[in-house]
């Protein structure tokens, strides 16, 4: 992904999914344990049963990306675009039952409709110069904002100011790395975060990559399957208020509590390309974050999930009628992470082998120039969407039509400001 919205791409910065090994794609599932006591119900919406699990057992909400305050009636609004009603599985719980009730308060009201994001902080604009920004990218109708963690600014800080200086937003990370971080503060940072934007932050996380993690933090790139999915569950105890004292399959935890306790937990989103890690996403995570696909592809990926859960994908867009020039860019762009293992194997699973094996061995021939040439435009115009102001926007409602639930666009203008390209793209989207 992305470091901000224009940020050089290179090899290194790397999206969702990578790190994937054989395992990721051909782990079996995990068993889980059946329920203690049947599914209980918190509350009503559009007319339905809102269910979560008994008390004392994981519920999880599977459409609490906004969360809607109580009616007139008294009835629980989950609000939530496309997602099942039901509420099952391993979500969050906390003593004494599931958490869903404990949600709706008037300090995290969310009101239920699409979802707008974009990709922050903003190249060339100091954190310290973002809120006219974000209260701009309210005014314009944006409703989230989601950061990254590669090589410029950390995941966290540019959403913190945003919680403090534009409440209102809808805030993400995609994605935190399960290995730069230790257990115990991965927890305490997402528990930060989550206290200072109630109800309204989305963790994503992910496995990043063997460049980030061990090249520049000196950690070894081990398991990472296993070590997103014992973090994920790690979290998922931590920040329902429990002591954790457990051996993971690649970590240990001993004797850990956040001594400030966590009102809203928030929803974990993993980081997910190819079935193994699409599988694990759908059976213990809340959501799941998509990248570097088409808007037909998101068709091939979601029933790989196994589970109607939320569906997260950053976006590039280039608002340019100038095709030639926005097609140069975007071979630089995809040649830069469609070389990288993990993209490339993504790429042949989605069925574009043929198209893309001449750019692969022009590039292990060290061809940089050749491999270039040999990306077929209409490769460039599926995975940069681009074009007028309204022809972008309606690309992008493409992918929500197809099952993408939060868009969020990473802007990359050409021939105008960053100012204007993200006031000519402000939401509705819709194809």
């Amino acid at each position: 992904m992305t470091a901000g919205l224009t940020g050089g791409l290179g090899p290194h910065q790397l999206g969702p999914g990578e790190g994937h090994t054989p395992e990721t794609d051909l782990a079996g599932p995990l068993v889980e344990p059946p329920p203690t006591a049947p599914a209980v119900v918190v509350g009503t919406r559009a007319g339905r049963a809102v269910t979560a699990g008994a008390p004392g057992r994981a519920g999880r909400i599977t459409g609490h990306l906004g969360i809607g305050g109580p009616s007139a009636k008294g009835e629980l609004r989950l609000g939530r675009i496309g997602a099942a009603e039901a509420c099952c599985g391993h979500g969050y719980s906390m003593p004494g039952g599931c958490i869903t009730v404990a949600m709706v308060d008037d300090r995290v009201a969310r009101s239920a409709g699409p979802r707008y994001g974009i990709t922050v902080p903003f190249d060339g604009v100091p954190l310290v110069d973002h809120r006219r920004w974000y209260e701009e990218l309210l005014r314009l109708g944006y409703t989230d904002v989601w950061s990254a963690e590669t090589d410029g600014a950390d995941g966290l800080t540019p959403l913190a100011l945003a919680a403090a200086w534009t409440p209102a937003l809808q805030l993400g990370v995609a994605i935190l790395p399960a290995y730069t971080r230790g257990p115990a503060l991965l927890a305490q940072s997402v528990a930060a975060m989550a206290e200072a934007a109630p109800g309204h932050f989305t963790v994503g996380l992910g496995t990043s990559s063997d460049v980030i993690v061990s090249r520049w933090n000196d950690v070894a790139f081990d398991e990472p399957y296993r070590r997103v999915r014992d973090t994920i569950r790690f979290l998922r105890a931590v920040l329902g208020g429990e002591r954790v004292d457990e051996q993971y399959e690649t970590f240990r935890v001993r004797g850990f509590r956040l001594a400030r306790p966590v009102e809203y937990p928030p929803p974990l989103f993993l980081a997910a390309l190819r079935p193994g890690m699409l599988r694990l996403a759908g059976r213990e995570a809340d959501g799941v974050i998509i990248n570097w696909l088409s808007a037909d592809d998101v068709v091939t990926v979601t029933p790989e999930l196994g589970a109607d859960i939320p569906v997260a994908a950053r976006i590039f867009v280039c608002p340019s009628e100038d095709v030639d020039t926005v097609r140069a860019v975007g071979r630089r762009m995809i040649a830069a992470y469609l070389n990288v293992g993990v993209y490339a194997a993504f790429h042949r699973w989605l069925g574009r082998g043929a198209e893309l094996e001449p750019m692969w061995a022009a590039w292990q021939a060290g061809d940089r120039k050749g491999a270039l040439a040999a990306i077929p435009d209409d490769v460039v115009d599926a995975l940069v969407v681009h074009g007028s102001y309204d022809e972008c926007r309606a690309h992008v409602g493409r992918y929500v039509a197809n099952g993408v639930d939060i868009p969020v666009m990473a802007v990359i203008p050409l021939g105008v400001s960053l100012e204007e390209a993200v006031a000519g793209l402000a939401p509705p989207w819709t194809a």
